[in-house]
């Protein structure tokens, strides 16, 4: 274990929280520029939907192999490094003149962004003592409120006075500037060198035994079908309001605004409750209230625009409010000895699960001759399908501690007090 004193473990992790804003925000302001990207490329919401889920994917999938090789490089090096390269992808997103260069551009983002995803978090583990690691990786989750109040709105408010690809020139500069304070505050971590690491050939066996091992498959198809569900509405909710609602691309930043400020507020809200009352009840409650929402977004009547600002926080404190209880319980499935390897795993599977919602759901949507969106009605009702499909199957998500008593109790002679 490293040791670093106060004020440079708080400027450490500000600037891995900045470097997980940076990663979060090049994901998550895809969505709401998709009315331009569309009309700058003249491509279908089929394809657009293709891009976000190359990102997702290839994030996905480079988290998930990131075990087979991140301990056996400095992690300094390599972070910076694979932050170069990311800094890189989002400037050929900018520079990209055919839709083929974006998506390859998107598909590369989405490799970098998945190994530093990883690298951050091993930093974390290697630098903060484990009694603290949960504040410390608090203060890492603040990036993607941070991304949702400002990042997003501001990107798709630059996007839309100036073009869609000035979000990511903006996303080139703040890399860059971190980079470089990387350089300086970032130290040199090579104590997990020391350690024999295992052959390449054993690491994919055991991840897979990790996948495939019923309680943790079942934890796993849980947060997969949840990820689906969400992704089949929200990356079609800006081209629907543009193209059906005749929302201004510019507009589209107060909702995304007001949407991303209502969950920073209520995400602490729904963890104490799902604290209080279980992690399960708490979940099912919100799928319940989730229904109408989802439902409504996706067959939305002509309503007043200041009606539409006032309405998304409440589809965005719910969708979103359902990935807290859910993430709680799937902390306590894996023994604390596999915890780590379990979540890492577990988060590269919400990205393939998002990225093969977006895909899917993009296949129902289509242009008519008047330039509307028609299909994203069955995706709301599909998406309504699947998460009231999660309230049942949570169920038999079991924690590691509900696991261990219930040996004994099936034990017991029948008849006995």
């Amino acid at each position: 274990m490293y040791s670093l004193d106060a004020n440079r473990e708080r400027r450490l992790l500000w600037l891995l929280a900045l470097t997980q804003f940076t990663i979060i925000m090049d994901f998550m302001v895809m969505m709401p520029l998709g009315p331009q990207i569309m009309r700058s490329f003249q491509i279908s919401p089929a394809a657009f939907a293709t891009a976000v889920s190359a990102y997702s994917w290839c994030s996905g999938l480079s988290g998930l192999l990131a075990a087979t090789y991140i301990d056996r490089f400095d992690r300094r090096r390599l972070m910076l490094a694979v932050y170069a390269l990311f800094a890189l992808s989002n400037l050929a997103c900018a520079c990209a003149t055919s839709f083929p260069m974006l998506l390859i551009a998107r598909a590369f983002a989405g490799i970098t962004g998945g190994v530093l995803g990883s690298v951050i978090m091993a930093i974390v583990s290697d630098v903060i003592p484990a009694a603290r690691r949960g504040a410390a990786t608090g203060t890492i989750m603040t990036a993607f409120s941070l991304a949702a109040v400002a990042g997003v709105p501001a990107g798709v408010l630059l996007g839309a006075h100036f073009g869609w690809f000035t979000p990511f020139i903006l996303l080139v500069g703040l890399s860059v500037v971190i980079w470089l304070a990387g350089m300086q505050m970032v130290p040199s971590l090579t104590e997990h060198l020391s350690r024999k690491q295992p052959p390449l050939g054993s690491v994919l066996p055991t991840l897979w035994r990790l996948v495939s091992k019923p309680r943790n498959a079942t934890a796993f198809a849980l947060t997969f079908i949840v990820m689906v569900s969400q992704m089949l509405v929200i990356p079609f909710i800006s081209p629907m309001l543009v193209a059906n609602h005749g929302v201004a691309p510019a507009q589209l930043s107060w909702l995304y605004m007001a949407g991303g400020a209502a969950t920073f507020f209520t995400a602490r809200l729904v963890g104490r409750l799902s604290d209080r009352y279980g992690s399960r009840r708490m979940f099912r409650l919100l799928v319940v209230l989730s229904l109408a929402p989802v439902l409504f977004i996706t067959h939305l009547p002509n309503l007043p625009f200041v009606a539409m600002v006032l309405l998304f926080p409440v589809f965005m404190v719910i969708v979103s409010g359902r990935m807290v209880p859910m993430q709680a319980l799937l902390t306590t499935v894996p023994e604390p000895s596999n915890r780590g390897a379990f979540l890492s795993t577990n988060s590269a599977l919400q990205a393939l699960g998002a990225g093969c919602g977006a895909w899917l759901g993009g296949l129902f949507l289509s242009f008519d001759a008047h330039g509307y969106i028609r299909g994203y009605g069955v995706n709301g009702l599909l998406a309504a399908a699947l998460v009231s499909f999660a309230a049942v199957w949570v169920g038999r998500v079991k924690a590691a501690s509900e696991r261990a008593v219930a040996p004994s109790i099936a034990a017991e002679p029948l008849g006995e007090a």
